[in-house]
């Protein structure tokens, strides 16, 4: 299994842990409770990956999952990186909605790869603003992965925005991602979510 499968499979089911999470404030959480949510997560994913839908409409789910539990415009403006500083409002919002679709697709396309993951939440702390649930996950006939969830409330609501699987920030490659990709367009940003549409 490659990197990007476990990558994948860590922000598939993060999605769906954020949406768990939303209910609850972020201080609220503990070991239990974080279990349970996660659980509840995992059962919404696997719904979506065994339903039998064509793949267009797993990405819609997948998408809908994302944009409803996840701090989309953070992460968007993290993945964008420096150039975020001199986009305009409407360049960051073309982007956002273009880069919640980019993602949705990347990871969607590696639905069918999850069916018969599980998660095992091993502890749950705070760090800093924000809470870090630690768990291991499991895929059929691999070893187990360190997968660390961090969710914030600094939006008003519990929210996935960043994940740590194996050592590797999901936040940090996904910068880097889609700075290459902006450099390739020569700092162009509407190129750039023109490129986003495409891929």
């Amino acid at each position: 299994m490659t990197l990007m499968t476990r990558r994948a499979f860590g922000a598939t089911l993060a999605a769906g842990a954020a949406a768990a999470m939303t209910a609850r404030p972020a201080a609220a959480l503990d070991l239990a409770s974080a279990k349970a949510l996660i659980d509840r997560a995992i059962g919404e994913v696997n719904k979506v990956i065994n339903s039998g839908k064509a793949e267009g409409a797993m990405y819609a789910d997948f998408e809908r999952i994302f944009a409803k539990y996840a701090d989309v415009g953070a992460i968007a403006r993290s993945a964008l990186g420096p150039a975020a500083r001199t986009a305009s409002a409407a360049q960051m919002k073309a982007f956002t909605a273009a880069y919640q679709g980019y993602i949705s697709r990347k990871y969607g396309r590696r639905f069918r790869e999850f069916i018969g993951g599980t998660i095992e939440v091993t502890d749950a702390k705070p760090l800093k603003s924000y809470f870090e649930v630690i768990s291991v996950a499991h895929l059929k006939g691999e070893a187990p992965f360190d997968l660390r969830w961090h969710v914030s409330n600094k939006s008003g609501r519990d929210l996935f925005f960043n994940i740590i699987i194996e050592g590797v920030n999901m936040l940090a490659s996904e910068r880097e991602e889609i700075g290459a990709m902006l450099k390739q367009q020569k700092g162009d940003i509407d190129a750039l979510i023109a490129a986003l549409k495409k891929a």
